[in-house]
């Protein structure tokens, strides 16, 4: 190994930066592959009745199985097949009624080009993703599509780097076509994403989280804003309720309230609570996404949020800091 070289700062900023140039001109030229080839891959995909098996070699398998992820997160079930595997038992994993997506930069990758014959046999379908579309797997598979790259971001134009990039940028056009195709929903992507931070903000309902029953602040609008302001200080959400003697939702009396009504009335001992409220706040329905409820906060700059049923009479309240414990509002 030769001796390292010593760079400055700048060199090494410009060096990261050349990388970043490369590979996004490699994708800007990529734009021009999305042709017929294209539309004949997805049409191929939605007409079969089995899944996508992706098989490629070294950095190409392991973009194959970014995509292999991607389409079964988005509604295409997909499998990973490593190419030196199949020949050992895993072709049994082949069906006719499946697609193959096969990966390489050369188009010449030997283990590639033992499972033609193979998969022939079966009588499957053949995408390739392909950088040398005069290459053997180019002209022997159904579907060629080009993702041949200018150059490589590696000095020695020898490292998969600007190549992979490419590869995966097809592979998540493949899929975001697949899913505009086949109209998959939110409803459809949360099913498959229950766990996590993004299962959360997909399928979290604000009523999950919200403060209810005896833990709801409320006070009667004749009452005495001196007892609200004690109901506010028990409920620690820094706002309460106003109701009338049927239960509806009259107004709020937050925190930012009290404080501006007392700066222009020192003498609070006859005033009721209705006179310090703010009223029709904003409000929201049990069955609304946590995730919707922030938005709704965000947009009006409000920091507590009533939650009422459909007679307008409160059933739960959330404040801001609650959505973020939920880890909401944070890139999670």
């Amino acid at each position: 190994m030769n001796k390292q070289t010593e760079l400055s700062s700048q060199e090494i900023i410009e060096q990261a930066r050349k990388v970043i140039r490369i590979e996004a001109s490699a994708l800007a030229a990529l734009e021009t592959s999305i042709n017929d080839s294209f539309v004949k891959a997805i049409q191929l995909i939605l007409r079969s009745t089995g899944r996508v098996i992706i098989a490629g070699v070294g950095k190409s398998g392991l973009v194959g199985r970014k995509i292999v992820a991607t389409l079964n997160s988005t509604g295409t079930p997909s499998l990973f097949m490593h190419p030196s595997d199949a020949v050992h038992g895993d072709l049994g994993m082949v069906r006719k009624e499946d697609v193959i997506l096969l990966i390489s930069k050369s188009g010449v990758t030997e283990e590639l080009i033992h499972l033609f014959p193979l998969l022939k046999r079966i009588g499957v379908k053949i995408i390739s993703f392909v950088g040398n579309m005069n290459s053997y797997l180019a002209r022997e598979s159904d579907v060629p599509i080009d993702i041949s790259v200018p150059e490589e971001a590696c000095p020695h134009d020898l490292a998969p780097t600007a190549s992979t990039t490419a590869t995966l940028a097809m592979g998540d056009a493949l899929a975001v076509a697949l899913i505009v195709c086949k109209n998959f929903t939110k409803d459809d992507f949360a099913a498959f994403h229950p766990g996590g931070m993004l299962g959360k903000k997909l399928m979290m309902r604000i009523n999950e989280i919200m403060v209810q029953g005896e833990n709801i602040p409320i006070v009667r609008d004749t009452i005495p804003l001196s007892d609200a302001i004690v109901e506010i200080s028990k409920k620690r959400l820094g706002a309460t309720c106003v109701v009338n003697s049927e239960g509806t939702l009259l107004g709020i009396i937050t925190d930012g309230d009290l404080r501006r009504y007392l700066q222009k009335h020192s003498d609070i001992s006859a005033v009721m609570a209705r006179d310090a409220m703010t009223v029709n706040p904003k409000t929201i329905t049990g069955n609304v996404l946590a995730v919707t409820a922030l938005e709704v906060m965000e947009n009006y700059s409000i920091t507590q949020l009533v939650i009422v049923n459909e007679q307008n009479v409160p059933i739960g309240m959330i404040h801001l800091h609650d959505l973020v414990k939920q880890g909401f509002g944070q890139n999670a």
